[in-house]
This record gives C-alpha cells, structure tokens and sequence, in this order.
C-alpha cells in the first residue's frame, strides 16, 4: 500500500506558541492491527517446531509503518467531514505529542485523545508517556519553548566514539550524523572526506594494524617518525574532521522555533568546493540559528561561479525549509502565515545585515581557514586524453588481450587471457578460466588478473593491454573512480601488477577486434571449465585476431590513398590525395575513438 507518511522536519516546525507537552506512547504498537487471512498466509514463517502465521501484525513487514500511521490518523481525525485532529496535529507512527499554548486547552487535547482510543480500543503505554511537561523528548529531540535540542544521550553517545575502524561503522556513523545535520553548523563538509573512505581504504588499515601487533615491540623513535611523516594523508584528514565533529557535536546549539511574525535571514557561503546556509531570525537584537545546512558540491558544480554557488546554498535553504519559510496550510487545518514573497533583500555581507550573530553562528570569514586542514578540496573533473598506443617498425613488444562473460544473477563467470608477441603476432601463451558466483565486470578483472599471471615469466619488456570493456579500461588508466568494494579490491590488485611494467599501454577495443579473447571466454562459460590452450589451437586465435587492424607497424613510406566514388557522370571525381603518415595515424586514432565512443 502507499499511505504518506509525515516528515519529521514538519512534525517539528510548528512549535513556535507551544507552552506545555505531552509526549505519549501507544501501547503493543503494531500488534493492535489484526492479520487478514491472506496477509497470514505471505507472512508465515518456518521454524525447527514448523510453520507459523501471524495473527496480529508484527514489526518489520514492509507496510506496517504505513498501515498503523493511517489508522492512527483515522482514530485521531474527528468522524465529521473537514473536522481536524483532536490534537490539530499529526503524529508519527506512535509517538504522539499533544502540544498547547494554556493548560485549559492541554486538558481539552488530552481528554479528546484519551475517548478516541477508547472508540478505537487503542492503549497508552503510561510507563513510557510523559504528561504536563515544558520540556520532553520527541523523534530523538528534546522540545521545550526555548527551541530544539539534539538528544543528550545520543550526542555523549556520539562524542564517546573511536574512530570507527570498519565501512560499516564509519555509515552508522555518518548516518547518525545526518540526523542531527540540522544542528551541525557545515556538518557536510566537515565529513566530506570521511565519505571519501572506501573498504579497500579499511582493509589496508587493518592489515597494518596486524603487522605492527605481530612485529617487535621495541620502536626505534626514529623510525616511529618515518612512519608518521609516510603516513597516508587521507587518513590524516580523516581524523582530524572526525575530530572537529567530536566538537561539533558537544556544543550543538539550541536551534529556536521558527517564528513567523519575525523576518527570517539565511545566511549563505561559498568556497571553491562547497556551499552552506544558515538559517536565522533576529531575537532581542541577536540573531539566533534555526536549521543549518550543508552540502559539498558536485564535480559538474565546481566549476560554477561564486554567485552560482551561492544560489545553490539559498535554494537547499529554500528546498529542506520550504513549508516553514513560504507558509503553509496543513491537513489537520493549522495554518502558519505565508511570508511575502516580494518582502525580501540581499546584501553583499553578514556585517551589514546581522546586529549581532549569536556564538553558535561561525563567521563565514573563518571557515574556508578551518576546513583547508580538515578536507580536501575536489578538483573539476577533467576529461583525460589518452593517446592510442603506437607500434614501430620492426619493435619487439608484448600485447595482452583479455575478455570477461557472466550470467545472470551470479550464475558463474569465465575470463580469458591471450599474450601475443609483435611484430610477427604469434601466441606466446593462452588460457582461459571459470569461478561460480561472479558477474561480468569481476570476470573482466579476473581477465586482466589473469594477464598479469601469463606475463610473470617474460620479460619486462612494452606492454600494450587491449580489452573491450570501457570500465575497466578507464578505471585503470584512472579516468572514472571505482567505488564498488569487490571491484576496488580488484581494480587495485590490477594496479600493483601493473606497475611492475615500465613501459605499458592500455587500449579500449570494440568487441568485434577482441574475438580470440571473447571466443576463449564464451567456451569457457559454455563448459563451467576453464583450459590453457595449447600450442596445436593457437591457429584458431591468430585467425581470429583482428587487433593487427588497430596496432600495425608502419612506416615513413607508407602511404594510403583515398578516393571518392561516385555515381553520378556530370561530377568530376576528386583528385587523389597521398596522405603521409601523420594523416594515416591520426585517420587511424579517429576511427578507434569513434569506435569507442561507440561502445560508451
């Protein structure tokens, strides 16, 4: 079913005339929904004791957040048609949080809930319910009249915090902190460089971390020195923001409720790689936060003027605050009043519009300063132009072609490695290769893997690597990022071996060029088996070979001609033109790049 749900920044926006709170929760939650007979039967389970079904609605099922939500919202809404909640508020799921401006009215809200349930036979947990407060706990926020606050015990929780050792860790943190991003004055681009970290990352942390356990106690201070000053400068970074959010996230402010008789001000800043906003009204002369945001830009952003990116931070202002800022009427009929949309101004400088910032609020002059130690500045995403690998006359090298094919749904892969030696294109070795639970681009790298496993007696001469797969190609000449962990493991495996060659070229082919290495890998695929071809089948490969098309030798003599052919009696044929070699090679480059922007 599709029921909308309430956004927890709308359940928190109009709290501004709110005196006393009541903050409730339903007792048994979704077990109140009782299971039709078919919900029964798709939900049943099997245990050692046999099968099970459900009869009332457990927690985890995909629908039940939607389900209870609507017939909390059923239970609440009057019977009437138009007629508003009997809080003249939503609530989330089930927590609910009766709020008014006088306790006559609290007491009016209170009863109408209380005979609800009792209509709707719904139960109030009273251990977890708290009644007639100033200030209580709701959606992971304490509310009071003064504002919203984080909840303490998730930020003690959250500045207790190692540094997180494990991908996983560091994403339970990092969500963590996105739900308190609106108290976290540039929180995304204090974290940014912790969003960088990638599993290979980890691992090659951890493998560190082993070899100094099981190395010698006694540390030279010399050699300590040495590690620190090699030390990886990502993680150098890394540390000190998840430091400098540590300190953040102790002295997160009150935010204040958004006041709609007071005239709202944002904030906004721009580097050369991220925006931010904040968003303030002015309270007895001190302008006060209420929601900060934040966010690093995009490689296509970056290289946006500084007026085009302060407008990207006023409209993520405009966009996560919309409601609060332009007025709206809700569902259960309170109404908060429009602001005019032609009451506002923009000035050049905070100086000349804020009387007086409050502490929370950092000087936009100071924060380009703070994070230039703290994250790495993104550089605008440049296309690499790779030149096509030439072949001399008469030159002794090494070329590799591989290919990798897998079924679907990891039904197993096979890849397939082929050296081959110029200038006379013969064979030097060949083998193919199968692995169950593999997908197409895992097969491509056990392809390229597997070159690397032919050439390890050979000697270091040039290198030229021919594949057909444009990822793989371009991430190993390092024009996209790999960001998939298997692939990254994968991708820097490839990198070691393929430093190990001096002088090496990577080509990006058309699949119908690569047939010896794709017929290797469709048989393999074929037979769940892999082979190394011997000598008496090299034939077939050399016969299917088309990469000589791409890679031929030529020399200052060669000469192509070109000539048009027409059908037509009344138009004269062209003059043939000679083109001499640097037209055949650029012809020739042309061609190939067609050809690969083909295949993208």
């Amino acid at each position: 079913m599709i029921y909308p749900m309430p956004l927890i920044n709308d359940l928190l926006e109009d709290l501004d005339k709110v005196l006393w709170y009541c903050s409730l929760d339903m007792a048994s939650g979704f077990w109140v929904v009782s299971m039709t007979d078919r919900a029964r039967a798709i939900s049943a389970f099997i245990t050692p004791f046999g099968l099970f079904e459900w009869n009332r609605m457990p927690f985890g099922l995909k629908n039940a957040p939607q389900i209870y939500q609507r017939l909390i919202d059923n239970a609440l809404k009057g019977t009437e048609t138009g007629e508003p909640s009997v809080l003249g508020r939503r609530s989330y799921i089930d927590d609910i949080l009766v709020t008014a401006g006088s306790w006559d009215l609290l007491c009016e809200r209170v009863k109408a809930l209380l005979e609800a349930c009792d209509k709707w036979n719904i139960s109030i947990s009273v251990a977890k319910s708290f009644w007639g407060l100033k200030k209580v706990d709701y959606l992971g926020h304490r509310v009071s009249d003064e504002g919203l606050e984080a909840h303490p015990k998730d930020l003690s929780a959250l500045t207790d915090l190692p540094f997180p050792k494990t991908l996983r860790a560091m994403q339970s943190l990092l969500g963590s902190l996105n739900y308190y991003g609106r108290f976290i004055e540039d929180m995304a681009i204090y974290a940014s460089v912790l969003y960088e970290l990638r599993e290979v990352d980890f691992a090659a942390i951890r493998d560190r971390a082993g070899r100094e356990r099981s190395g010698p106690t006694v540390v030279v201070m010399e050699d300590q020195q040495d590690d620190q000053a090699t030390a990886d400068p990502k993680w150098t970074e890394a540390e000190a923001a998840f430091a400098k959010l540590k300190k953040k996230i102790a002295a997160t402010p009150i935010l204040r409720h958004f006041d709609t008789e007071k005239r709202p001000v944002v904030i906004v800043y721009a580097s050369e790689w991220a925006v931010s906003a904040s968003l303030v009204q002015d309270h007895d002369g001190v302008y006060l936060p209420v929601m900060f945001t934040s966010r690093t830009l995009k490689q296509n952003e970056l290289n946006y003027g500084i007026v085009e990116k302060e407008v990207l931070a006023l409209l993520r202002m405009l966009d996560l605050g919309y409601s609060m800022i332009t007025g709206t009427v809700g569902p259960v009929g309170s109404s908060i009043i429009p602001v005019d949309p032609g009451d506002h101004q923009v000035h050049p400088g905070e100086d000349k519009i804020l009387g007086t910032l409050a502490a929370a609020i950092t000087p936009r002059s100071e924060v380009d300063q703070a994070l230039t130690a703290i994250a790495p500045r993104k550089e605008p995403r440049r296309s690499v132009d790779t030149p096509v690998p030439t072949v001399e006359q008469d030159e002794t090298l090494l070329v590799a072609s591989f290919d990798g094919s897998a079924r679907v749904k990891r039904g197993g892969g096979a890849f397939s490695a082929i050296i081959w030696r110029l200038p006379e294109w013969t064979v030097v070795k060949a083998a193919s290769g199968w692995k169950a639970d593999m997908t197409v681009n895992e097969a491509e790298y056990s392809g390229l893997l597997l070159c690397f496993d032919l050439l390890e007696d050979q000697d270091r001469t040039r290198l030229v690597i021919c594949d057909d797969s444009n990822l793989v190609i371009r991430q190993m000449k390092g024009e996209i990022d790999c960001k998939a962990p298997v692939l990254t493991l994968l991708t820097q495996e490839a990198l070691r071996q393929l430093g190990t060659w001096p002088a090496h070229g990577l080509l990006h082919v058309k699949r119908a060029w690569n047939a010896s290495a794709d017929s290797l890998a469709s048989a393999a695929l074929q037979r769940e088996a892999g082979v190394t071809v011997q000598e008496q089948d090299w034939d077939d490969l050399v016969t299917l070979n088309r990469l000589p098309e791409i890679l031929t030798a030529t020399t200052k003599e060669t000469t192509l001609r070109i000539s048009a052919m027409t059908t037509r009696s009344h138009r004269k044929v062209p003059n043939q033109e000679v083109l001499q070699e640097d037209a055949v090679r650029q012809l020739r480059v042309d061609r190939i790049r067609q050809g690969q922007d083909e295949e993208k």
